[in-house]
């Protein structure tokens, strides 16, 4: 039985979630995610990937902890060993999860040496597989993330049979980069914007298993292709666009979950509610900067905005630096009117 903080319950079963935000490398870490709950409540959060085999032989509590906060929020985790991933569904339930989402979308090419990501949809009957120890490992809603297919895969019947397979295994929600991803000739990067987008693929997929729950994912960058999306899906992710541009997406709440509007929400107010979480963790013998790096594009396209930012980062980075900075940072937006 693994360890795990009292005071971390799942939701229980599958609930819509019109609005999330990607899990990505780097970005949504437990620091993000705590940040973007100053600006949704309710949209699903999901972690960076977790490889199940770090999970198995590695320190676990680095690799799933969080904060209460984060609720609701999806482990997403990687891997091709059916036994390890339902060893990590049990982890995820164990440790109050409340989603189980195996990525099959990255195309990295560290990923595809560890046979994982994008790759494995060339193989859907073993995916399936692992979408089905998974599901009946933990009670957690097991969902795929995935591409429209991968390389020379140019046909809409080869998504549709992917999806059928691995929903027949348990998979209970879709995510879909509409994008293919080529494994060869492109990096990650260029994946996310070269090969173009196919809506109408994702539209069809909805259209043709109207008892499937479906999800948008690849090139939406404001609130209003989001509510378009939601007119051919039953949910939207957004990546990128969330992280570099965090207040773009204030008004979530009212717009997906019907919450009372509520007034602009200002960078400053976001900078002072994580001074006490950053304190929590500089307690705890974290760095300023693991929380501050986050903060930097709550400021942008605005005279000073630039200045501001180089004040926190550099100030943040600084070995020792303490909550005095937050401080600062917080009062000269304030100053400004922000």
């Amino acid at each position: 039985m693994v360890a795990v903080p009292s005071h971390l319950h799942a939701s229980p079963g599958l609930k819509g979630h019109p609005f999330s935000v990607a899990p990505m490398l780097d970005c949504t870490d437990r620091h993000f995610r705590v940040l973007m709950r100053q600006i949704s409540r309710e949209a699903l959060l999901y972690t960076e990937m977790v490889v199940a085999q770090a999970l198995h032989y590695g320190h676990r509590r680095p690799l799933l902890d969080y904060d209460p906060i984060e609720h609701p929020l999806a482990l997403q985790v990687g891997g091709d060993d059916p036994l390890l991933l339902a060893e990590a569904a049990r982890m995820a339930e164990v440790w109050g999860y409340d989603e189980l989402n195996l990525n099959l979308g990255c195309p990295s090419e560290r990923v595809q040496a560890g046979r994982f990501g994008a790759c494995l949809m060339a193989e859907p009957d073993h995916v399936a597989r692992c979408i089905e120890a998974m599901a009946t490992s933990s009670s957690l809603p097991v969902t795929v993330k995935h591409r429209l297919g991968i390389d020379h895969q140019e046909r809409y019947d080869h998504l549709l049979a992917f999806v059928d397979t691995t929903a027949a295994a348990g998979a209970q929600r879709f995510i879909v980069h509409a994008r293919k991803a080529w494994l060869q000739g492109l990096n990650p990067k260029q994946n996310r914007t070269i090969p173009p987008l196919r809506y109408d693929w994702v539209a069809r997929l909805k259209q043709d298993r109207p008892g499937l729950s479906i999800v948008l994912n690849g090139g939406l960058t404001a609130m209003a292709d989001c509510r378009q999306a939601l007119t051919i899906c039953d949910g939207v992710m957004v990546g990128r666009a969330a992280y570099d541009h965090p207040l773009r997406w204030a008004d979530v709440d009212e717009v997906f979950y019907g919450h009372a509007p509520r007034h602009p929400l200002q960078p400053s107010a976001v900078v002072k509610a994580m001074i006490p979480y950053a304190q929590a963790h500089v307690v705890r013998g974290g760095r300023l900067w693991d929380v501050a790096r986050h903060l930097l594009q709550l400021v942008q396209g605005v005279p000073g905005a630039r200045a501001w930012r180089r004040r926190l980062g550099e100030g943040a980075m600084v070995r020792g630096a303490d909550l005095a900075v937050l401080h600062q940072a917080a009062e000269a937006l304030v100053e400004r009117g922000w």
